[in-house]
């Protein structure tokens, strides 16, 4: 790697797409401090963003010196991204509040709708809080998927299986991002948690209609599209309202029913384009790459599996950004709104009706 030379060129002050924006390609690090090939990566003007996971952390300290060490590495800064929503995914824990799952919020909710909302806002805001804390800037979560049957992928992670308790959840929890100064990323649109299979190993097809949908898995990201900063895309396939490709490559989908249809203005980020699901049905990491982007995605997470994203950095076109709508713009504003004694009182709520959260199964692989 650190003989490469790339075909694009590392970014500058001169740089034209420095000077655009980020690039449009999230990459990841191998552990918990940058070396010399993480740099090198991370300097391509195509990288826009880093998403960490569980082995990029030791503790706080070391987390905030990591977040700070990846701004100074560009300028604009890179975007650093985590997938931290409570429960079994929560990539970072010793010093971190132990966030609940979304489904023990929604039980709450059940039976008591006002005290779920508050857990949900109180859940987004220590969230949003922590993780602004340690220097990052962005929190791909709610889910807003419905829970609905599939436990392989979903299951914990959505709040309830009806799209009206899901909306008033998640709303709350965007809420109290907010408060934090965090943009929202809602996932997997337009709905994981009913087809069964998980993408993370191979491809999975529903075959309901679009006016099924509506009714349904969409109904969230229809309510909830003002109020996302972004949007992250399944894999799944729906070959009745787009036969051809899974949602993250259909223009359909993306241009169609998200932009259009929906409304959505905000940014539209593919699911990790290393999965199962579409290593088979694309092949080679650059045909996943261009085709996401080619049907609406503006940022490309192409993770763990560094041989991928180093061959399309070799043959990115030298100045080529893309994406039209800058993954920058899901940065936190400079101060974030929320107080220190807010972060208590809503830590303090959790405690109060959640208790400790469940800890996480060794075992399982680490999802998005």
């Amino acid at each position: 790697m650190a003989d490469q030379s790339f075909a694009g060129r590392p970014a500058g002050a001169g740089d034209r797409s420095a000077a655009a924006g980020v690039g449009p390609l999230m990459m990841d690090l191998a552990g918990p401090v940058l070396g010399p090939e993480d740099r090198e990566v991370a300097a391509h003007p195509a990288i826009g963003g880093v998403v960490l996971f569980a082995r990029n952390f030791v503790d706080p300290a070391q987390l905030a010196a990591l977040a700070a060490e990846l701004h100074r590495l560009r300028s604009p800064p890179l975007v650093i991204a985590v997938d931290h929503e409570g429960g079994r995914v929560q990539r970072f824990r010793d010093g971190f509040t132990e966030l609940p799952a979304a489904r023990r919020i929604g039980e709450r909710y059940d039976r008591d709708p006002a005290l779920g909302r508050s857990l949900a806002e109180a859940s987004g805001l220590v969230a949003a809080f922590e993780l602004r804390r340690a220097g990052l800037d962005l929190d791909f979560a709610p889910v807003i998927d419905l829970g609905t049957g599939n436990e392989e992928t979903i299951g914990e992670r959505a709040f309830h299986s009806e799209p009206g308790a899901v909306t008033a959840l998640a709303r709350g929890w965007l809420r109290g991002a907010r408060r934090a100064g965090f943009a929202g990323v809602g996932k997997h649109f337009p709905g994981h948690g009913t087809a069964r299979g998980d993408t993370h190993l191979d491809s999975v097809v529903d075959g309901r209609p679009l006016a099924g949908l509506r009714a349904a898995d969409l109904a969230p990201f229809a309510a909830l599209a003002p109020c996302l900063g972004g949007v992250m895309t399944s894999h799944v396939r729906f070959p009745a309202v787009d036969p051809g490709a899974a949602v993250t490559f259909s223009e359909t989908w993306l241009r169609g029913v998200l932009r259009r249809d929906l409304g959505f203005a905000g940014i539209v980020l593919s699911d990790d384009l290393s999965m199962g699901a579409v290593r088979g049905a694309l092949g080679s990491p650059e045909a996943r790459v261009a085709a996401a982007l080619a049907a609406g995605c503006d940022a490309a997470l192409l993770l763990n599996d560094r041989a991928a994203l180093v061959r399309v950095l070799d043959g990115w076109p030298p100045g080529e950004v893309p994406a039209t709508r800058d993954l920058g713009r899901l940065r936190p504003p400079a101060r974030p709104p929320a107080r220190e004694r807010e972060y208590h009182e809503a830590a303090a709520l959790l405690r109060e009706h959640l208790g400790p959260a469940e800890k996480p199964d060794p075992s399982h692989h680490e999802e998005g």
